[in-house]
């Protein structure tokens, strides 16, 4: 197993957790499964950047992001150069230390006011 560490966000996971995740799931999968309801308005099809994380650890232990991602990621909030759409991202056998930024684009967001 590999750990996800993720550091605190104000809504979805105030206090950060301690994950171990299994080597070929993606980012969201993982914190999806573990209570964490990170948003992901595709679907996990790589058509939004609702999903969007920075990987502050690891980042190159990670799969390489496709042209797709890359330019999804062209729309991100807050985007860095550590920044990953969480769904493309591939956990592979390197700890990794993720930070979910505070705000998301989601012109169509549901359930939450």
């Amino acid at each position: 197993m590999t750990q996800l560490i993720v550091l605190p966000h104000q809504e979805l996971c105030p206090d950060g957790a301690v994950i171990d995740a299994a080597p070929g799931q993606s980012i969201c999968d993982v914190l999806l499964s573990n209570d964490i309801e990170i948003e992901h308005a595709c679907e996990k099809s790589c058509a939004c950047t609702t999903c969007h994380v920075v990987v502050r650890e690891g980042y190159g232990s990670l799969n390489e992001a496709e042209e797709l991602e890359e330019d999804m990621l062209d729309k991100a909030w807050g985007l860095e150069p550590l920044s990953r759409l969480s769904c493309q991202a591939i956990v592979g056998d390197t700890p990794l230390v993720i930070e979910i930024p505070k705000y998301t684009i989601n012109m169509a967001k549901e359930g939450k006011k």
